[in-house]
């Protein structure tokens, strides 16, 4: 007798996904650590997107693709310094690993916010009060990631993540790479997102 599995039998079932640590504990790095870090592998800070275009060319352009997708960006542009780049590319790719040993469904993270100039920030200001005039990023060695939004990759597969579960799996991987020296973090509550700077 053959017996055909279904989709959720061959992917396992869900391994529970839980987070042990505390996001603001965990991911406190203060401004002071972002911009040292920022300041050592960063381009210059620009301050209109005239001279953004020639720093540009000491950079890299990051697109939405498998791994993480970049959302329409009002107050920055798309370009990263090579190790930031990089890093980006490993949380992508290290969290669809994770939700994968978990046997979740493939989601993509969502980048919001990357390169400033002095004028984005400046007209930042003005819409948010929290924002910070000496930022990382402007130094193109900052990004922010999305905690409360994702993408899921194959709209048919039935099984639905929950947003509080793949923030936890997004967190275990940022911890991991903060842990290894890889990054400075920020848990934003507010703006809903992760503040990461490539060290």
């Amino acid at each position: 007798m053959i017996s055909f599995a279904s989709c959720k039998e061959k992917r396992g079932e869900l391994k529970r996904i839980w987070y042990t640590g505390s996001y603001n504990r965990d991911f406190n790095d203060l401004n002071d650590l972002h911009i040292g870090a920022a300041t050592t592998i960063g381009i210059r800070p620009v301050s209109s997107r005239e001279e953004a275009k020639r720093a540009s060319q000491k950079m890299v352009e990051i697109k939405t693709n498998d791994l993480y997708e970049v959302e329409e960006l009002k107050h920055s542009i798309p370009f990263l310094v090579p190790q930031a780049a990089t890093l980006l590319e490993d949380i992508g790719k290290n969290f669809q690993d994770s939700l994968y040993n978990h046997n979740a469904s493939l989601y993509k993270i969502k980048v919001t916010s990357v390169t400033r100039t002095a004028d984005d920030i400046h007209n930042l200001k003005k819409r948010n009060v929290n924002s910070t005039t000496h930022s990382a990023h402007l130094y193109g060695t900052t990004f922010d990631i999305s905690w409360v939004r994702y993408t899921k990759i194959d709209e048919k597969d039935t099984l639905h993540i929950q947003e509080d579960q793949l923030k936890m799996v997004l967190a275990m991987v940022l911890r991991d790479l903060r842990k290894a020296d890889r990054c400075y973090i920020k848990h934003e509550r507010k703006q809903g997102c992760f503040h990461i700077t490539a060290r």
